[in-house]
């Protein structure tokens, strides 16, 4: 993911605004990139700044900044109603497209993660049915479509606590062929964004030139799947783009999965995911056949523990690795 800056100090709020009415017009612009993050100040007493990076590809989609009420769910749907945390003050809802086909578990994990080491404590964590199915997201207070969409079968919640009572809840789902994430924050300052208008590529060729592999992140494959749905992918751009700088090298593609299923069915899942992405080479890039090979290893090679969705997730993936 992209560094970020944070801010070590609070500003004045009205130094903040005068930020955030200079810059609303790239807020509602739609399609900024991320490349340093998004740093949310929450107040109380002495300030802590809180930065939450997204992906390097991130879009912003819409973002509104108001005072007033909100429920955030906190438990299941269930008995006809939804068990939620009301609270009141400066409330800010911000959604991103991530282009790709990334899980919702995978987009949600580094957030968790990060609001963890800020010192957030979980108060609920679900996905899909268990949150309570259609009557759980109709419950949600997000950006409505296009900024922000939601797949009934596809999606991963979070609310979290922070110091002070600061409030963060993050949705994660899948629609028109990408990832979108949706975070409300309640605070009692104004978020400030810091953006460029250009992020740098993710550094794939030169990871693998440098460090002889490179795990292709933005394929994602759910348990069971082989096919490559969806595209444009940045890993595959920039793979083609170093083999055609660099004639002598050739590469090996290797597939993982998770522990679902047996050993012998995994090998074969594996392959079958790497031979996906090697005719994708071939066919959308024109990279020689010669040139990339594709196996499979099964579930012997994981990054992540397989007693998680989020860790199962982790490793059903495809690396590139450097073998000429």
């Amino acid at each position: 993911m992209a560094g970020a800056i944070i801010t070590a100090c609070a500003p004045d709020p009205e130094d903040l605004m005068v930020h955030f009415e200079r810059s609303a017009p790239r807020y509602r612009g739609g399609a900024i990139k991320w490349m340093l993050g998004v740093v949310l100040i929450l107040w109380g007493g002495a300030a802590a700044a809180l930065t939450l990076d997204l992906p390097p590809s991130a879009e912003a989609t819409e973002r509104i900044v108001e005072t007033r009420r909100i429920s955030l769910p906190d438990g299941p749907w269930g008995d006809g109603s939804q068990p939620a945390r009301a609270a009141e003050g400066r409330i800010t809802r911000a959604a991103w497209r991530v282009p790709g086909q990334t899980a919702p578990t995978e987009l949600v994990a580094p957030l968790r993660e990060q609001l963890r080491s800020a010192g957030f404590e979980t108060i609920y964590d679900c996905a899909n049915s268990e949150c309570g199915g259609y009557d759980f997201r109709f419950a949600l207070d997000l950006l409505p479509a296009p900024a922000m969409f939601v797949d009934l079968g596809a999606f991963r919640y979070l609310l979290a606590e922070g110091p002070e009572g600061a409030l963060v809840s993050i949705l994660a789902s899948r629609g028109q062929g990408a990832g979108y994430v949706h975070v409300t924050e309640v605070g009692e300052a104004e978020p400030l964004v810091t953006v460029a208008d250009d992020a740098p590529a993710a550094p794939v060729w030169e990871t693998l030139r440098t460090e002889g592999r490179v795990v292709l992140d933005d394929l994602v494959f759910a348990t069971g799947a082989v096919t490559l749905d969806g595209g444009p992918f940045g890993s595959l751009d920039a793979l083609a783009e170093g083999l055609a700088a660099d004639p002598g090298t050739r590469i090996a593609l290797v597939g993982h999965t998770d522990t679902e299923g047996g050993l012998e069915a995994n090998l074969d899942l594996s392959e079958l995911r790497a031979q996906a992405v090697r005719q994708a080479l071939i066919q959308d890039h024109g990279v020689a056949p010669a040139r990339v090979e594709a196996r499979g290893v099964a579930y012997l090679a994981p990054r992540a523990p397989n007693d998680s969705p989020e860790g199962r997730a982790a490793n059903r993936r495809v690396e590139a690795v450097l073998t000429d």
